[in-house]
């Protein structure tokens, strides 16, 4: 049997601030037990829910040298549906209102849980045959790993000699850079690991960069995306160390955990229904939906969905563009809901304020709403810069609502586009990142809905009918996972 184990800043459903805590929590539900014994680590944060941190039990307790320093290490565990989370104990790092805060204070606190989780492997009695690091925070374990603890004369070399390292990028554009003096001071790494082509990227320390050089095998969320980061314009400016990694390189979606995400037994939506009864469902959600945002209940009106992080990333430059035209000229209604930069927040605001009939803005977030409108919206909208994954589009899809999406990362990996042809695809999309083509897409999906009615309740059909669970990524896992 093989171990794993997953290192990660977050996971559900512990603590959440993005999809990498969907991933983490989710995916080690989906391994073959019989051959993978796949567990969990990451940060035991202050602001994690009560109920949670009394589930944990007390395992150890030692002190690590980071630097010069010496810093208290507890380690605790518990399990959630057969699968094992370990967490790290230190509150003068971990505490706060949330799990991240500035940068020249992260950069410490995942310097330390980098050299606690791998002081913590004797300590819990689980040496892994692979250890499975998750995006920047964790992107020093390899450099420990391979530097200091499998060098010749560390006292407990034998130990970790054998274990593997695969590094998972789920957002390039966060690489956790900081000054590389400081760096040195904090990670207490030698001097000759901070040149080009180790932990030095432009004049600064590079978590991730050091993740990507030293580890066994790097992964991405999507097939697509692992294409654009060995490009100059999607490679945050290390494209050129992606070229280099290019054969240990690869990509694999993400999935949808079934589990939360399931018309047919989602407790946040007014009505459940499956493939079988689709069009009746929805539409009873829809009604409600608008009557909750206060449109006038028109089963024929187009309802356009956008839940999102209110950035540029998103894509929201391009809705700033466009949205006074569409909503003053087209036969629709839109509900958008997220939080994000001050000027888009103002932007929806303000045209929710000049066509309150045909525009919602919800800045806030609302798992209970967003759930609501995945299933009571007709379409939805991701026009993204760029996306490394995307799970909004696959919610969307497997609850019936037709995904209207810019041809990037995942979103192209998933998101067939329509050819009314030859009756193919479960989606709209268009592919350069400009206002006009996304305006043109959103017509022409208008046009399928409002005048070939049976193409759009194919399409939609045929998106429900997409297998987007974590099952196929496991098995794509499992494959890396024996090919060390």
């Amino acid at each position: 049997m093989k171990k794993i184990l997953f290192v990660t800043s977050e996971a559900v459903p512990f603590i959440k601030t993005g999809g990498l805590a969907d991933v983490a929590g989710s995916l080690p539900q989906y391994f073959d037990r019989s051959k993978y014994d796949v567990r969990i680590i990451l940060p035991k944060y202050v602001c994690m829910s009560e109920e949670r941190k009394a589930q944990m039990r007390f395992c150890s307790r030692f002190y690590v040298r980071l630097s010069w320093r010496s810093q208290y290490v507890g380690v605790l565990e518990t399990k959630v549906e057969g699968v094992t989370y370990y967490f790290i104990d230190n509150e003068y790092y971990f505490a706060g209102a949330k799990p991240y805060n500035n940068i020249y204070e992260d950069v410490e606190k995942f310097a330390y849980f980098s050299k606690a989780v791998l002081e913590a492997l004797p300590v819990i009695g689980f040496c892994p045959d692979i250890l499975h690091c998750h995006d920047w925070q964790t992107g020093l374990i390899p450099v420990y790993l391979k530097n200091e603890y499998q060098k010749k004369g560390h006292p407990k070399e034998a130990f970790y000699q054998g274990v593997r390292t695969i590094f998972t990028i789920h957002n390039l554009q966060f690489q956790g850079r900081w000054m590389i003096q400081a760096v040195k001071d904090i990670t207490g790494l030698p001097e000759h690991l901070f040149t080009a082509d180790k932990l030095e990227a432009y004049g600064e320390g590079n978590y991730l960069k050091g993740g990507v050089v030293y580890s066994d095998i790097i992964t991405t969320v999507s097939k697509t995306y692992a294409g654009e980061i060995m490009t100059p314009s999607g490679g945050e400016g290390l494209d050129g160390l992606m070229r280099a990694r290019q054969k240990d390189l690869y990509g694999i979606m993400n999935g949808l955990d079934y589990e939360v995400f399931n018309p047919q037994s989602d407790t946040y939506i007014w009505e459940n229904y499956g493939i079988s009864n689709r069009a009746e469902g929805k539409l009873a959600n829809k009604r409600r939906l608008q009557q909750q945002l206060g449109f006038s209940e028109d089963d024929g009106t187009l309802l356009l969905g956008i839940v999102t992080r209110m950035t540029n990333q998103k894509g929201m430059d391009l809705v700033e563009a466009v949205l006074d035209e569409l909503l003053a000229d087209a036969r629709i209604q839109i509900v958008a809901l997220g939080t994000g930069q001050t000027n888009f927040e103002n932007m929806f605001r303000h045209y929710a304020w000049k066509y309150e009939d045909k525009l919602s803005a919800n800045i806030c977030y609302s798992e209970e709403l967003a759930h609501q409108i995945y299933a009571g919206c007709d379409a939805f909208l991701m026009p993204s810069l760029f996306e490394p994954c995307g799970l909004s589009q696959l919610i969307s899809m497997h609850y019936g609502t037709v995904p209207i999406v810019r041809e990037t990362g995942g979103l192209k990996d998933t998101v067939q586009a329509y050819n009314r042809y030859d009756q193919t695809g479960t989606g709209f999309s268009f592919c350069n990142f400009h206002a006009r083509e996304m305006l043109s897409a959103l017509y022409y999906a208008m046009d399928i809905y409002y005048n070939h009615r049976q193409d759009w309740e194919d399409i939609a059909q045929r998106g429900m009918e997409q297998d987007v669970s974590w099952s196929h990524s496991a098995i794509e896992y499992e494959k890396i996972y024996d090919m060390l």
